[in-house]
């Protein structure tokens, strides 16, 4: 299959394989961004709103069940009220008694003057003496078969119900309902307290949604749209059955639209049933910003990539123009043409070809008219090159033969008691052996200090008491690998620009210890230092692209090797005081790894 593909991409000519590269490598990928790019933001749409959303049902709930408390409070308190229970319970002989009771009792009316919450407060009592004066109002047969008085009935707990009846005084509130026994007339009654429908309204005025609370029997007791009080949820057009729907949130269509809907639930305190709050909004509404942006996005998109597909076209037709013509050029050359010349201008790589092209026809025909002469400089040369090649032969030394005679050296010295001189070439032999054996391999820090110490020791000598130095390493990071050759330059840097610059006896100190992860490398000299403006250009050459100065091409190296090796982070350092002396400083990592 991999051969096929490659085999029909080379049979397509250049233009064609721009074209479909651009289209597979940059405009179907950057399609397939922007269209996951804009499905995420969408979503994210979505996810911010259904959050919003569930955020506003709990504090809905929060304030609802703050509302609900009032009530439930007056309740309790009604429930063990001795006036209420004995105007309930007494058997009045004439309308004007029970008219006198009523006038006495004056509870109910103080409770709905005082709490705004409250809307109106009724009890349903089963005394026939009894007359309907709008809160004390007996049963009749239609109330008993209602069924939020027969569940009152079941417990003394309390139920939230809409009330939706037929009376002449209807109700068409949300409002506690609950049974208030009385053991001592062994009667009992249900008492009513009807929830101001305003305060609760209110609640949802500012909801950015459109927001329902609705009791167990699916009617909405209130809602931001206040024109759905008192209708059911079966009643407007969800799609699904919501009244039987646990706390979540779920998608649907409301009112022809696809929407998501967050419901919950509140459980008011001593409860026998609960409420639902429910929130819904249109995924249009919601994601409308979104899908603007994205389709502005997407646009913009779609007409850079058709302008540069326009753009890569017209690349790709002036480019494979001018290969035709060289190819062109090619055949007729191969023809035999020796007289053809190419006229493809341009700077690029195709312009390239065709002046090479040029100078190529230019060789073959000065080729053909010289071959004589060139068959015979070229014998010469060939001589020539024989020669020279015997010659380096002949002047190469071998460099077993140094070190041995470097070792008759010393050992002439050694025998006429020169032990310093003796000494002196020992270390020299072990200096240029140690260079001749370094390649491109590691070595260690002990070995390379090994190497600087012979350094330094050679140049005690050259030097006397205007040399004094010291290497400190610690134990632990002996054997720690490194690239060869990268403490001797410093040194020998150190040497060359601190001592023979400046009079008295000049001290180097080499000193390699652990910290913090890394090991700290530091050569230091109490030498002439360097003044401000040549380390700013000093640092600058080493950091820098190549230049001439061959003053510095050691430490360039060794900062180069450094950076290449372990990061630009463990790179030359380089501190100095003017006349007082200079300090050159690196890192290694502490394990000696080398950078990826």
């Amino acid at each position: 299959m991999l051969k096929r593909l490659i085999q029909v991409s080379n049979n397509l000519k250049m233009k064609h394989k721009l074209l479909i590269s651009y289209v597979l490598v940059v405009m179907v990928p950057v399609l397939i961004v922007g269209l996951a790019v804009t499905a995420y933001f969408r979503q994210q749409a979505l996810n911010n709103a259904i959050e919003q959303t569930i955020n506003n049902v709990d504090k809905i709930k929060s304030q609802t069940a703050t509302l609900l408390r009032v009530p439930t409070d007056i309740s309790n308190i009604l429930m063990f009220n001795k006036d209420l229970e004995k105007i309930v319970n007494t058997r009045y002989e004439s309308v004007m008694e029970l008219t006198r009771a009523y006038l006495a009792y004056k509870d109910f009316q103080e409770y709905k003057r005082q709490y705004r919450e409250i809307a109106g407060i009724r009890f349903y009592s089963t005394n026939p003496t009894l007359i309907n004066n709008l809160e004390i109002i007996p049963v009749d047969q239609q109330t008993k078969d209602s069924y939020w008085y027969q569940k009152a009935l079941t417990s003394t707990s309390i139920g939230w119900f809409y009330i939706p009846n037929k009376e002449d005084n209807p109700v068409h509130k949300l409002s506690l309902v609950r049974k208030v026994p009385f053991p001592e007339y062994r009667t009992e009654g249900v008492l009513m307290i009807g929830i101001n429908q305003d305060e609760l309204n209110e609640l949802l005025r500012q909801e950015p949604f459109e927001t329902l609370i609705t009791d167990e029997q699916g009617y909405i007791v209130a809602a931001k749209n206040t024109e759905l009080v008192g209708q059911t949820l079966n009643q407007l057009d969800f799609g699904i059955d919501l009244q039987n729907q646990v706390k979540g949130t779920l998608e649907a269509d409301f009112q022809g639209e696809p929407s998501n809907i967050v419901i919950d639930e509140l459980n008011p305190s001593s409860s026998i049933n609960s409420l639902k709050v429910i929130s819904v909004f249109a995924t249009k509404n919601i994601v409308k910003d979104a899908n603007k942006i994205s389709l502005i996005g997407m646009s913009f998109m779609i007409l850079v990539l058709v302008i540069a597909l326009l753009l890569v076209y017209i690349i790709s037709f002036l480019t494979s123009n001018r290969l035709l013509r060289l190819s062109r050029h090619l055949n007729k050359l191969a023809l035999g043409d020796l007289n053809v010349t190419s006229r493809i201008d341009g700077n690029d790589e195709i312009g390239q070809l065709s002046r090479q092209f040029n100078y190529m026809v230019k060789s073959i025909n000065d080729l053909m008219t010289q071959v004589v002469e060139t068959s015979e400089q070229n014998t010469q040369l060939e001589i020539a090159q024989k020669e020279i090649k015997l010659k380096m032969m002949a002047s190469q030394i071998n460099p077993h033969f140094l070190f041995n005679a470097l070792e008759s050296i010393r050992m002439k010295a050694h025998i006429q008691g020169e032990a310093e001189i003796a000494n002196i070439v020992r270390l020299l032999g072990k200096l240029m052996r140690k260079s001749l054996e370094i390649g491109s391999g590691k070595t260690t820090l002990k070995a390379e200090l090994e190497m600087v110490r012979s350094y330094l020791e050679i140049q005690k000598f050259r030097y006397g008491d205007r040399l004094a130095f010291v290497i400190d390493i610690h134990p632990e990071v002996e054997k720690i690998s490194i690239p060869p050759l990268i403490i001797q330059p410093l040194v020998e840097n150190a040497i060359v620009h601190g001592l023979e610059n400046k009079e008295g006896t000049v001290r180097v100190n080499i000193s390699i210890y652990p910290m913090d992860e890394v090991i700290q490398v530091h050569v230091k000299d109490d030498g002439a230092g360097i003044t401000p403006e040549r380390l700013g250009d000093v640092m600058q050459f080493i950091c820098g692209p190549e230049e001439q100065e061959k003053s510095r091409i050691g430490l360039r190296n060794v900062h180069q090797r450094l950076t290449l090796t372990y990061g630009e982070p463990h790179g030359l350092q380089i501190k100095s005081v003017y006349g007082e002396g200079t300090e050159v400083s690196f890192t290694l990592p502490a394990g000696g790894n080398q950078h990826v």
